[in-house]
């Protein structure tokens, strides 16, 4: 948990449980222990003038700090890793904490450049046999690149025993991916090909029962709203 200084920051998260993205600042505030309140943004229909004005890009996750606004999912979580230095991420200032942040983002930066790109166009293949070479695909690239580097894994990235930025920043993909693998949104096959993965399949259990990553996991309603967004958008298509 982070050391805070002097009094709690003042922390509003406006967000939406069923959104990845959002998900990302969630398990932050968790693993720091950082008191917040949240405002639920309805993303099944248009923003209300209001949040446009504290987010005009109207998108989840943003935060007001203290009174100021911050925004991106990825600007959220590094902000608040950087303000209070821990586990999930060290503060900058030596070449050893250099290099364990630019290896977090390095991580990510190859999950989200050469894996994560899958995960939306094999929901959208039109047959079964199409879905399966993709997933194929997929489990092959997660095989070369993100294996590799999990191989210090203990059990988290980089050696860590505790959750770090590398996790909380890719985490709710994990968890999606195996969760829709389950309920066949995605093939089945890929909860198989990915447990034959020895440091991915180890890392991503001890990832996926992470209370930070599951205190607002509801996968009954991702798992519905996805496969309604998915059948409206292929729908929209024809």
């Amino acid at each position: 948990m982070a050391q805070v200084n002097g009094n709690a920051p003042k922390i509003t998260l406006y967000t939406n449980h069923r959104c990845p993205w959002a998900h990302r600042a969630h398990v932050v505030l968790k693993e720091l222990g950082l008191p917040y309140e949240e405002v639920i943004i309805d993303l099944g229909k248009p923003r209300e003038p209001w949040y446009l004005e504290i987010n005009p890009r109207g998108l989840v996750p943003a935060i007001n700090f203290n009174g100021e606004i911050i925004t991106e999912s990825g600007v959220v979580a590094t902000f608040l890793a950087d303000a209070y230095p821990s586990h999930v991420l060290p503060a900058s200032g030596t070449p050893e904490a250099a290099l364990t942040r630019a290896r977090i983002s390095f991580f990510v930066d190859t999950w989200f450049s050469k894996a994560g790109s899958f995960f939306y166009k094999i929901l959208m293949c039109d047959s079964k046999e199409e879905q399966a070479k993709m997933s194929k695909e997929f489990v092959n690239v997660v095989t070369k690149e993100i294996e590799p580097l999990l191989k210090d894994a203990k059990p988290f990235f980089g050696g860590s025993e505790k959750v770090t930025l590398a996790e909380a920043l890719t985490a709710p993909f994990i968890i999606r991916t195996y969760a829709m693998a389950k309920h066949e949104l995605l093939p089945k096959s890929i909860i198989s090909d990915l447990d034959a993965l020895p440091n991915f399949s180890k890392w991503a259990a001890e990832v996926n029962k992470q209370e930070s990553v599951t205190y607002i996991w509801d996968e009954e309603a991702v798992i519905d709203g996805t496969r309604k967004r998915i059948e409206s958008q292929k729908a929209a298509s024809k």
